[in-house]
């Protein structure tokens, strides 16, 4: 595997497919540097690629999963555009601020699902990732904020745009706005995490039940899954009913379908080729 100066990929048990990505730069509670924005999307791709992974988890060395971008990358971002033809540094910044989105929604275009394992802090640029992600889980000592409105910033990585539809749209704007903390129980209460668990030992070994549970089934139907509701987000019930016929008539007369009904008639697990 690439060596990586921000991230770290584990595989923790060499017969599982399921993979774990972590923030690691814990001496700075993971804040986002710009190294993280190339090697995030190359480290996702690299997953996605590799037919041994079915899964992903994310999660973050240390105490916290990610304290946002790291105010020393926002202030070498910031200081590349402050002289010279405004039209023209305007043009090259937002071109800028396109690719560090992109390093995000890396997670949406990674074909396996990714799940995010969160402890500790969740802040700003924490959460256009978790909000990226396709199921979140956190610990109790979690913690939450979209952080960006404090700083003088209109948060522009993705959560101002995928938070409301996980949280809804008035608890996603008096977040923005406020920038407030919120705790894991709000989370769990608000939709954000799907569950809380005890403690991080209890979130690491509830996460990796999870994960493993997916990485059994079919690639092709998780893919198909996340794929689906992905794009189902986008159209009315009609469209989207039609989106999925046309998904299945290429997709469903596969090796797994036999396979899958194989098993279940003789009360075995199913063994599925990889992806």
């Amino acid at each position: 595997m690439a060596n990586y100066t921000t991230l770290e990929i584990v595989q923790e048990n060499p017969n599982s497919a399921v993979f774990y990505l972590y923030l690691n730069r814990p001496n700075h509670r993971n804040a986002l540097s710009r190294d993280f924005f190339t090697e995030f999307p190359r480290a996702l791709s690299s997953l996605d690629q590799n037919p041994d992974v079915n899964v992903i988890v994310l999660s973050g060395v240390g105490k916290h999963f990610c304290a946002g971008i790291d105010l020393k990358t926002l202030t070498s971002i910031s200081d590349q555009f402050v002289s010279g033809d405004r039209g023209r540094a305007g043009e090259k910044f937002r071109r800028e601020i396109k690719e560090l989105q992109e390093a995000v929604t890396a997670i949406e275009r990674c074909r396996k699902p990714v799940v995010a394992s969160i402890d500790g802090a969740c802040i700003g640029g924490g959460v256009d990732i978790v909000t990226a992600c396709d199921i979140r889980y956190c610990s109790k000592d979690a913690f939450f904020s979209v952080k960006e409105v404090d700083l003088a910033i209109t948060a522009d990585l993705g959560t101002l745009q995928r938070l409301p539809s996980i949280v809804g749209y008035g608890n996603a704007l008096e977040l923005a706005l406020t920038g407030r903390t919120f705790s894991s129980s709000e989370a769990k209460e608000l939709g954000l995490v799907s569950r809380v668990f005890g403690s991080r030992e209890e979130l690491d070994n509830g996460v990796r039940v999870v994960a493993e549970g997916i990485g059994l089934k079919s690639p092709l139907a998780v893919r198909g899954t996340k794929a689906v509701l992905q794009r189902s987000r986008e159209l009315n019930v009609e469209q989207g009913l039609d989106y999925v016929a046309t998904w299945n008539s290429a997709m469903l007369l596969s090796d797994d379908l036999s396979e899958a009904v194989s098993a279940h008639a003789q009360k075995r697990k199913p063994v599925f080729a990889k992806l």
